[in-house]
């Protein structure tokens, strides 16, 4: 089994409605999502997938949360837009393309979403 990963950071803002401390109010993170795949076979070329491809349909799914109030996005209407759901969020979006798209033998294997360089959560199916 191979797996490789990309890193892939983005800017936001958000507020943690009902949270009883300062995260109730509205404050930014300079977030790094970190994506992992990972399949059996490789290419002709040798590669899982090529990065650059990989960065590409991560970027099709982070570029949405770039620069937003994630609290005002619809992917968010009923769930705080914590670190835990932003990994799900991405994680998700990732594999819906990478089931559409020409790699047949590879798939999400994990996604973790840092909020500071010391707290990070990761999702996984």
């Amino acid at each position: 089994m191979f797996e490789l990963s990309v890193e892939m950071p983005f800017s936001a803002a958000h507020r943690i409605c009902g949270h009883p401390g300062p995260c109730a109010r509205l404050h930014g993170h300079n977030y790094r999502a970190v994506v992992s795949v990972a399949g059996g076979e490789l290419d002709s070329l040798g590669m899982l997938v090529d990065f650059g491809e990989l960065k590409r349909i991560c970027a099709e799914v982070i570029s949405a949360l770039d620069h937003s109030y994630l609290n005002e996005l619809p992917e968010f209407s009923s769930a705080n837009p914590t670190a835990e759901v932003l990994a799900q969020h991405i994680h998700r979006g990732v594999a819906a393309r990478l089931a559409a798209g020409s790699h047949p033998g590879v798939r999400i294997s994990q996604v973790t979403v840092y909020e500071s360089d010391r707290a990070a959560a990761t999702y996984r199916e």
